[in-house]
């Protein structure tokens, strides 16, 4: 059975350097994630977590405790990776929110329900695969990882109240370009 991560981290704190390896294994996969979502590129996001976890082991001392590890963990992964972006100075376009407004999120939502499951999810796989890095991020850890938003502020850096915009405009621009791809197979049968 797993311990807590503060069990681990005080092992390693006492020299006992093999118990990191639990913690490797039990964030490999987030930590992987994160870098790939920002990156978009399998072998730079595998360089990367890599690094994190050892920039990580390196700072332990540093960790105070007054957030979850995996919360302190997450944005040296997020951090680390924005860095490596904005070297490779790579732009993103973002969509225009005011033409999202004008869609009924009702009537979207009732369109996308009617699909069978994989048709519901071939469509939200290819809206993620459109999303900016940090929107990739904060949808992960918001809706598959369940962070708080007061979590996802931590590891992004911005203000909680900004994080609760953001996701409130990520549910429209995923509903706006799911509507946007029912309407384009709709053309696409009727045609």
């Amino acid at each position: 059975m797993l311990q807590s991560d503060n069990f681990y981290i005080e092992k390693v704190r006492n020299k006992e350097t093999a118990a990191y390896s639990t913690l490797v294994d039990k964030h490999k996969d987030m930590v992987f994630s994160i870098a790939l979502k920002v990156l978009r590129n399998r072998e730079d996001a595998e360089e990367l977590a890599q690094d994190v976890f050892v920039k990580a082991y390196q700072s332990l001392d540093t960790f105070k405790g007054d957030s979850k590890f995996s919360t302190w963990l997450y944005r040296i992964a997020y951090n680390a990776a924005i860095s490596k972006t904005r070297k490779k100075k790579i732009e993103m376009v973002d969509i225009d929110y005011n033409l999202i407004e004008n869609y009924s999120t009702d009537e979207i939502k009732e369109d996308i329900n009617r699909l069978a499951y994989d048709e519901q999810k071939k469509i939200v796989d290819k809206i993620l695969q459109n999303l900016s890095p940090e929107e990739n991020v904060m949808i992960t850890l918001f809706y598959f990882k369940e962070n708080s938003t007061e979590e996802i502020s931590e590891i992004m850096s911005m203000t909680q109240s900004n994080v609760k915009v953001k996701l409130h405009r990520l549910r429209k621009k995923i509903l706006f370009e799911a509507n946007e791809i029912l309407h384009k197979q709709n053309k696409e049968i009727y045609q």
